[in-house]
Formats: C-alpha cells, structure tokens, sequence
C-alpha cells in the first residue's frame, strides 16, 4: 500500500512551538506514534477517503504506547464548557481539532456520536476539546466562536452546527460564525460577537494551540487517550480498542470509578 501523502497547513505556524517539559524523548515517541499524521490535515473533501488507510496500532498490552506525562495533560475540569463527560472518568480523550479540517468532520459526523453513545453516557469516557486552528484567519473566527459558544453553554451545538455536511464549504467568516452561533441557539449574540473578538477567547485558543504544537502535534485531527497518541480519523475500531484498553489499565490501577452512572454529574453532549 502506498504511503499517504500529509497535507500542509495554509497558515504557518507560530514560531513559539516549545516543547512541553516532559524531556526530548517522550515528544519524539508521540511524533512517532503518528502525530505526523498522513492525510489527516486535509482542509477539505478532495484528499483521499482515510477509511483506506492504515490504522494506528493499538497493542493489546494496555501499557504499551501510553505516556503518563501527556496522560497528565487532561484538565479534568468540571466547569470546562469545550468537554462532556464525568470529570472523574477512568478514560480521558482529547481531541485538538480545526473545524476546517475535512477529517476532523468525518470524526465528528461518524465516530464520536458513537463514543459517546457507548462510552460517554456510562461513565467510562470524557472527551476534552482542544481548538487547534492551522488553516488561517477563518480557523481561528471558527475556534473563538466555538469558545465563546461554550460561554454560554452552547459549545457543542455550535461544534455540531460547524461540522455539519457542506458547513465548511460555507467559510467561516465572522457573519458566517454569528448564523453559526444563531444555528447553535447561542441566545445572547451580542455578548458571542464580543466574546469572540475577546483577549479572553484569543488567550484560550492559543492556549490549546501551544499545548498542541509543545507536544509535537502538527496536524489535525490529533488525540491523546489517557496518553496514548492517535492521528488522523482512524477506523471506529481503533477508538474503542484505545478506549478499553485505558480502561481496563484504569481499573487495574486501582482508579476504576465503579459504578460510574449515566455520566450526568459533568457537561453532556
């Protein structure tokens, strides 16, 4: 099978991609357990079906592959508005993301409903959002607006209005991301549009995007389950298998939750 070919950001960069301090090589291990990820950054629907791809391996040792420094990079916040799921699940998935990116749709449309239907809703799993905008000005309208959605708890209504079929093709200029917002029930839309051009958004998204490119990410989607990095928008199966196979490593270590309920003591998507 021939190589996938890796899209390249239309934006370049910010120059401050430090390495997080968690030593040169478990950087360079999660760079090589694919955060240089293939197809996975391409901006639209042209590139490729991934479902062709090769699969990242998810060993059935549920140590292997797992670095507990980028575990510790869950936030576990029960007041987080970008995340869903008990502050206290076993598993954490995060995911950093770009709403112009067509794989990052393809994850949110066909495999995440399905993770949290299954694991979201019965305790197991929380999925924390990180924005991770790398094609430009309109990525970056797209992540403050989604920030300033969630303050006013309507962060995954707008995440599922902006990545709904066609949306991306649509742009996300800032009137583009105001009808966004409308589409998301976000009701007070001159607080959003004042929200959106906030320090306090712009600190957020970099934020995230610093965390994102300090661990070694360059493209999106990219994902971390409970330290285990996955890239691109992999097969369902890839998921669950990363998903149980934290899990079970939780319940071993003693940090099994038990009874975990229906997941209603945190944000739900």
């Amino acid at each position: 099978m021939p190589t996938p070919k890796k899209s390249t950001p239309k934006k370049s960069t910010p120059g401050s991609r430090k390495p997080l301090a968690y030593g040169a090589a478990i950087v360079v291990a999660a760079g090589l357990l694919g955060f240089a990820s293939y197809r996975a950054t391409a901006p639209d629907d042209t590139a490729p079906d991934t479902s062709s791809a090769p699969a990242a391996e998810v060993s059935a040792d549920p140590n292997e592959g797992v670095y507990p420094e980028l575990a510790k990079l869950a936030r576990r916040d029960a007041d987080d508005k970008l995340a869903t799921g008990r502050a206290d699940a076993p598993v954490v998935l995060i995911e950093y993301a770009d709403f112009k990116c067509g794989y990052c749709g393809k994850f949110a449309r066909d495999t995440e409903p399905e993770l949290i239907e299954k694991y979201v809703k019965d305790g197991t799993l929380r999925i924390e959002w990180r924005n991770f905008p790398i094609f430009g000005e309109e990525s970056e309208n797209a992540a403050r607006g989604a920030w300033a959605a969630g303050q006013q708890d309507r962060f995954w209504e707008f995440h599922s209005a902006a990545y709904a079929e066609g949306a991306k093709e649509k742009g996300f200029g800032k009137d583009r991301v105001k009808a966004l917002a409308e589409e998301a029930g976000v009701k007070d839309l001159g607080r959003f549009m004042k929200d959106l051009d906030g320090k306090p958004a712009r600190d957020a998204v970099a934020k995230d995007q610093e965390q994102a490119y300090g661990i070694g990410a360059t493209s999106t989607p990219s994902f971390l389950i409970n330290g285990r990095p996955i890239a691109g928008a992999q097969p369902d199966e890839t998921f669950t298998q990363a998903i149980e196979a934290a899990a079970e490593q939780a319940k071993a270590a003693g940090k099994d939750t038990g009874d975990a309920g229906d997941g209603s003591g945190d944000s739900d998507k």
